[in-house]
């Protein structure tokens, strides 16, 4: 069975409710999972304004850590709300 679908004509990929992600907090060193519904994805021009960010379930720190190509691909594709950033004209 595939996990792709069509919507409007443009092929989606349907992510299972399960995904989840392994990170870590850089405060307290404490390592867990998180669905897609806990983090955000932001996509600037660069890769210094591309960035994903969580809350650590163990201490409530706001994290952001960079994110590469592979890091947006993966997790843009696993169901994380991604923001486009657009710099300023």
């Amino acid at each position: 069975m595939s996990n792709m679908s069509v919507v409007s004509g443009v092929p989606t990929v349907v992510v299972p409710e399960f995904v989840r992600f392994k990170a870590a907090c850089p405060d307290c060193h404490e390592q867990f999972e998180l669905a897609a519904s806990a983090i955000r994805l932001a996509v600037g021009a660069s890769h210094r304004t591309t960035f994903y960010s969580f809350t650590c379930p163990r201490c409530d720190a706001a994290v952001r850590k960079p994110a590469g190509e592979r890091i947006v691909e993966l997790l843009s594709t696993g169901g994380v709300r991604t923001l486009r950033l657009h710099a300023g004209l």
